[in-house]
C-alpha cells in the first residue's frame, strides 16, 4: 500500500509542477514584461503626462509649391482631411504652381497631417510633384468650417 500511495504522491505533484509551469508561461505571455536594459526616455515621460497639449484644438497655415492644380493630388488631400483625419478647413484654388491648406482639429491629428503633407514632398501618383514650402499654426482657430473644402478656379 506505501508503494501505491508513494506513486500517487508523485503523480499529484508531477501534475502540480506541470500546471505551475503553464501558469507562469501564461502569465508571462499576457502581461508586458520590460526588459531591464530597456529605459524609459525623458521625451516618452514628458509625451505621456501632454496629453491634453495633444487633444487641444489648433488651426496650421501649410503652403504649397508645385503641381498642385492636379484634381488627383486635390482629391487626395480632401480624403486624407476627412476621412482619415476627421479635420475641418480649407485648400485655396491653385496659384499658377502654390496653394494653401488651412485645417483644424486636434494637435495630434494635424500634426499627422502635415507629416502626411511632407511625405509627399518627392511624388504622388504617377507625375505630380509637390513640396511643402512653410508650415505655420495659427494662434487660435477659427471655427468657421464644419468640413474641409477644396476651392476651385
Amino acid at each position: 500500500m506505501s508503494a501505491s500511495k508513494n506513486m500517487h504522491s508523485m503523480t499529484v505533484r508531477t501534475l502540480l509542477l506541470a500546471g505551475m509551469f503553464l501558469f507562469q508561461i501564461l502569465a508571462v505571455s499576457s502581461f508586458c514584461v520590460v526588459p531591464p536594459q530597456a529605459k524609459i526616455s525623458a521625451s516618452h515621460l514628458a509625451m505621456s503626462s501632454n496629453t491634453d497639449n495633444m487633444n487641444e484644438v489648433v488651426a496650421c497655415r501649410i503652403l504649397l509649391k508645385g503641381d498642385v492644380g492636379g484634381g488627383y493630388y486635390r482629391s487626395c488631400v480632401k480624403n486624407e482631411a476627412t476621412q482619415f483625419r476627421n479635420l475641418c478647413g480649407t485648400m485655396t484654388p491653385p496659384d499658377d504652381d502654390t496653394a494653401e491648406i488651412y485645417v483644424e482639429g486636434k494637435r495630434k491629428t494635424v500634426e499627422g497631417f502635415v507629416r502626411w503633407c511632407e511625405r509627399a514632398d518627392k511624388k504622388v501618383g504617377m507625375s505630380q510633384i509637390i513640396k511643402v514650402e512653410s508650415v505655420s499654426y495659427e494662434d487660435e482657430p477659427t471655427g468657421l468650417y464644419d468640413g474641409f473644402y477644396i476651392g476651385t478656379n
